[in-house]
């Protein structure tokens, strides 16, 4: 079986103890949860990393406590132990970058640049490949847009995050593909007869449905035509390897606070010369070699572009000012980790996992998955539905007040998308009738969490 396709696990039992709960849903009675929701730790039998937080108890309706099942991972992840340890080994001898001469800069910077190396054979860059360390995963895409060579044509897809649809001044946007095939093609047509510089912009990984989207075929077909390709890897490096060099990528992005480090940390990883060639993304302290000359005589001018020499280096060049050096230490603390548990183990904990829910979902009477290309197709923990005569907000609501689950919803930054696959017209994002469900697991989701989840939905559709 491929490390991509769906296992489909039978449906599971949704029989659990439970107590009605005045006007809302049903509840777990008290002695329920507790003694069914053993903490994801990593073991024989599930050799993952555990999470902090994987014993949290949360509120439900009446004052009771019950642990959380956090559904949410898309969103952001919860923090691994060994991250948290990381974070927590560094802060002692915590101090500014590069230009200090101090102990603690010096080991403070080499940590810093560790993780930079970190990040680097995570995504299997090539060896001249730059990592810039940003916010998030839409602040790398900003800064790629600001380094684009003028004239680029940018080509997007329609299904995209707004991450990635978004910081372009123009785009060629391309509508939802009917098959993976459709994506390739209408790729190949777009970047036909570009004349000058274009960038192919795809997800690797869809926010909403968690599809795989063919990047190794769109890649091929971008430099074919002499363009080079972005892919937001933000929904898939938590969930699969990426071999940023076997694919042949030009740039990835992903941010830390989906991939288990939440402490406001991406990376913008890719070729250098766009880079080097840009304007500092941000002007300060680090991203300058020199600043030479003095004010005007009336004071109404400083240095200007010519007395300004700015870093050769792309990292240098576009990480002004004090970097989060902490947050860069997480992320790298996040590769190693998810490295050192093995991507096999990893995928099929995950499979069994998506298995489980997509079939539990599939049982309940009146809720449907949402889906670009058909159930079959290979995707990651990422699962969005609707419940019919519900809104949104009012299962979410439910899910929360009644049964202690986080999920998520709305139209998850990807409004066109949504629309698209609920076959709804132009709205505001206050339109909760073109909004769904979504329901994503990761390394700390238990089959206690699904089965609650599926309950609850049968629950509400039942009433």
């Amino acid at each position: 079986m491929s490390a991509l396709s769906i296992f489909t696990a039978p449906a599971a039992s949704a029989a659990s103890a439970a107590t009605a709960a005045p006007g809302g849903l049903a509840s777990p009675g008290p002695g329920a949860l507790r003694a069914a929701v053993p903490a994801a730790r990593p073991s024989a039998d599930r050799p993952i990393p555990a999470v902090l937080g994987a014993d949290l108890e949360v509120p439900v309706r009446g004052g009771r406590l019950v642990p959380y099942a956090n559904l949410d991972y898309a969103a952001s992840a919860p923090c691994l132990e060994p991250v948290g340890a990381a974070v927590a080994a560094a802060l002692p001898a915590y101090s500014s970058v590069h230009r200090g001469a101090g102990y603690a800069s010096q080991l403070t910077t080499a940590r810093y640049e560790q993780a930079r190396h970190t990040v680097r054979a995570f995504v299997g860059s090539r060896p001249d490949d730059v990592v810039i360390f940003t916010r998030n995963t839409t602040d790398a895409t900003n800064l790629l847009a600001r380094a684009l060579p003028e004239g680029t044509t940018v080509v997007v897809f329609d299904t995209e995050h707004h991450a990635s649809l978004l910081p372009w001044a123009d785009a060629v946007r391309l509508a939802p593909p009917a098959f993976p095939g459709e994506a390739v093609r209408a790729a190949d047509e777009a970047l036909t007869g570009i004349d000058g510089p274009a960038l192919l912009v795809v997800t690797a990984a869809s926010n909403v449905t968690g599809e795989l989207w063919p990047i190794a075929a769109l890649a091929h077909v971008a430099h074919r035509h002499g363009a080079r390709i972005l892919v937001d890897a933000a929904q898939l490096v938590p969930h699969r390897r990426l071999n940023l060099t076997a694919l042949d990528l030009d740039y990835v992005v992903f941010s830390g606070h989906k991939l288990y480090a939440p402490f406001g940390t991406g990376a913008l990883v890719g070729r250098a010369d766009w880079l080097a060639e840009a304007e500092p993304y941000l002007r300060g302290g680090g991203a300058v070699k020199a600043v030479n000359g003095e004010a005007d005589a009336d004071g109404t001018a400083g240095p200007g572009a010519a007395g300004i020499e700015w870093h050769d280096h792309p990292e240098a060049r576009h990480e002004a000012g004090t970097p989060n050096v902490l947050g860069a230490v997480a992320l790298a603390a996040a590769c190693d980790a998810l490295t050192a548990t093995g991507w096999s183990a990893l995928v099929r904990e995950e499979e069994r996992l998506i298995g489980r829910l997509r079939a539990g979902i599939a049982s309940v009477e009146g809720v449907h998955e949402l889906s670009l290309w058909g159930p079959d197709h290979p995707r990651v923990g990422i699962v969005s539905f609707v419940v019919d005569g519900f809104t949104a907000r009012e299962v979410a609501e439910a899910l929360s007040d009644e049964y202690g689950i986080g999920v998520r919803d709305g139209k998850f930054c990807a409004h066109p998308f949504v629309r698209h696959l609920l076959g709804a017209k132009d709205g505001g994002c206050d339109d909760l009738t073109a909004s769904a469900v979504r329901a994503s697991i990761g390394v700390g989701t238990t089959d206690e969490h699904i089965d609650r989840l599926i309950g609850a939905l049968k629950d509400l559709t039942a009433r």
